[in-house]
Order: C-alpha cells, then sequence, then structure tokens
C-alpha cells in the first residue's frame, strides 16, 4: 500500500467527487441544505436561524435511527460520534450497502470505535481516534455503488439524548475492485478445557481481513496475555495458514505489555483495575499496512492462556468480547443475531 491510499499524496489531485456531510444540522447530506433550522427556544434563540440550532437528536427507546441514507455510487471518508457512556454496549450501529437484507457491519457503539466494556479510553491511531473526552472517529473507507444506510438501534428503556454525529463521504465512481467494509462483534467466555475465543468465523467470499479489537476482561491475578492469534483461511482445517506467537505479540508489544500504549497500527489504550473490579484491558491492531487477504473464507480465533507459577502455560477462563474488521466482494454470509443488550455488558 503506497502513500497514495493512505490519502497523502493525492491530495493535490483534482477529481469529478463532490463533498457531502450529513449531521443534525443538515440531515440528508443536500447542497446548500444546512443550518436550516428555525430556533423556538434554547441557546440559539436570541440569535436566529443558522446560529448552532439543531447540533444533535435524541434516540428514541427501544428504537432504529438512521443516522445516514445516501445514494451513490461515493465513498464515506470519515464519521464522527459522541454520546455519554450509557449508549456504548446499550447501542448498536448497522451499516448496509446497496439494498442489501442483512447489516455488513453490526456491533455495540462503542467496540466500533475500539472502546469496549462501556469504558471511554482514548485512541490514537491512523483509522480510528478516540479525543478527550470520547470523541469517536472512523476514516475506514466505506465504497458503496448504489446506497449507504447507516442505523443506531437505542435498546435501552428510556431515551437517549444528547447524540452528536457527521457523517462525510464523496460521490464519485468507485473502482471495479473496491470491496465492502465489514465488521462483526463477538462475546464469550473461555472454557478451561479449550480456553479459545472466535473472533470471527464464517466469511465467505473474497477479500481481505484489517482489524481486531479485543476488549479482554480478566478473571485470574496471574498474567493473561499468552495466547496465540490463529487465522485459518482458504480451506484451512486442523491447522491455521497464519499463527501467532502470543497476545501481546499481535499487538505489538512484549514481555507482558508494562504499559499502555497507542499507535498508528496497533496499540493497548485500557488497563482498567480499580479497587474492587476485575482487571479489563483493550486491544487493537490495525493491518492497514499488513492486510490478511483470503480467496474463499476465513477463521480467526485466539487463545486464553497464562502462565503458572513453574512456566507451564494455564488455560484461562475469560470473558473476551471481539470486534473483527475486514473488506470482501458481496454477497456475504449472514451474521449470527446479536445477543441482547443485557449479556453485552461486562460490569
Amino acid at each position: 500500500m503506497d502513500l497514495l491510499q493512505l490519502g497523502l499524496s493525492g491530495l493535490a489531485r483534482v477529481t469529478n467527487g463532490r463533498t457531502r456531510s450529513i449531521n443534525a444540522e443538515n440531515p440528508n447530506g443536500e447542497k446548500g441544505g444546512g443550518a436550516k433550522a428555525v430556533p423556538t427556544d434554547g441557546p440559539a434563540i436570541q440569535l436566529g436561524k443558522g446560529w448552532k440550532v439543531a447540533p444533535c437528536i435524541t434516540l428514541p427507546k427501544e428504537s432504529n435511527t438512521v443516522l445516514a441514507d445516501i445514494k451513490g455510487p461515493g465513498t464515506i471518508k470519515h464519521i464522527w460520534i459522541t454520546v455519554d457512556t450509557p449508549a456504548y454496549r446499550d447501542c448498536l450501529i448497522r451499516f448496509y450497502w446497496d439494498d442489501e437484507k442483512t447489516p455488513s457491519v453490526e456491533v455495540p457503539l462503542g467496540d466500533f470505535f475500539a472502546n469496549g466494556h462501556g469504558l471511554r479510553c482514548n485512541v490514537n491511531s491512523l483509522p480510528v481516534a478516540v479525543n478527550p473526552s470520547g470523541g469517536f472517529n472512523s476514516y475506514w473507507p466505506m465504497p458503496f455503488r448504489k446506497r449507504a444506510r447507516i442505523e443506531v438501534e437505542n435498546q435501552k428503556l428510556e431515551d437517549i439524548g444528547g447524540f452528536f454525529y457527521q457523517v462525510t463521504y464523496e460521490l464519485d465512481s468507485v473502482p471495479d475492485d473496491a470491496a465492502y467494509f465489514h465488521a462483526q462483534w463477538r462475546r464469550s467466555v473461555t472454557p478451561f478445557e479449550h480456553p479459545e475465543h472466535t473472533i470471527v468465523e464464517g466469511i465467505k467470499g473474497k477479500g481481505h481481513y484489517v482489524g481486531t479489537y479485543l476488549a479482554w476482561t480478566q478473571f485470574s491475578n496471574t498474567w493473561w496475555g499468552e495466547g496465540e492469534i490463529k487465522f485459518f483461511m482458504d480451506g484451512d482445517k486442523e491447522y491455521p495458514t497464519i499463527c501467532g506467537t502470543g497476545t501481546e505479540d499481535y499487538f505489538g508489544g512484549a514481555w507482558g505489555f508494562g504499559d499502555t500504549y497507542s499507535t498508528a497500527f496497533l496499540g493497548y489504550p485500557l488497563w482498567r483495575k480499580e479497587a474492587g473490579e476485575v482487571p479489563r484491558h483493550g486491544l487493537y491492531r490495525w493491518h492497514v499496512l499488513d492486510p490478511i487477504r483470503f480467496d474463499s473464507d476465513l477463521k480467526v480465533t485466539i487463545q486464553a492462556l497464562g502462565c503458572w507459577q513453574r512456566s507451564l502455560f494455564e488455560p484461562l477462563r475469560d470473558d473476551i468480547a471481539s470486534t473483527a474488521y475486514w473488506y470482501q466482494l458481496e454477497p456475504h454470509v449472514k451474521f449470527p443475531e446479536m445477543v441482547e443488550a443485557r449479556l453485552r455488558w461486562s460490569r
């Protein structure tokens, strides 16, 4: 991947693309359609139309809200969202491409932006940035040919106010070889008998895997990061084609981490152990410069292993929630049914 694909050396090029942006002030992204709301009360009442009248929305309880419904072809370039932390696991974000019936993205809101556990932490990476205090940013390019629809479902029993968002996209032709963005969330408690978490499985088609985010809850006091990640692809059965050497190794750290970090493509931004709590961790690895390419199928797993005092590997019963990110040619296999909100919380 060259710098052009990272959006640097291509900045000087003039194209036929048209930039549009959707938010509460211009919910349809129309040309000349922003800042039209007329204040009837609130802080803008004395200034009138055009002065920050409708900067956010309320997500009604137990309902879907369409954030964006865009006619293509085009590419989503940037998404910014901020909302209070109770929405991080109680709300789901979904993306649908080209009138498909099932979503290509279905992830709890916070986990999609590498903020798992319903906790807030800063992330300083290239495709995902989370800035103080809870400014979620996604720069994953998301091409679509006919239509792009983004929804957020509030599964709480009450309304969520103060939901701010902006979806910026470019209307232009899409290359024939451009695949569609996908992301899927899973959670499991690893059993002692076979302490392995499935990050994703059942992917069918041609594409490339571009990222892993883990929200890991540790149930022991010992070291927890010896487990290997494995990529089973294109007909692999018992043995994977790609096998890591340890959890901290896959996420770019070493020797038990020792501290948190957040870099362009990999990081360990969350390490939380408060009095009366079990330890919780957040880790990401973006395969931007090293995508995992597959031709027909893909499954990704990670082991939960620690160490006994005598340096023997210890199977761990840990709580792992994962978000897998990949691009593939459609159609995709329908995702497993998302668990209800109460089963997504880890505190």
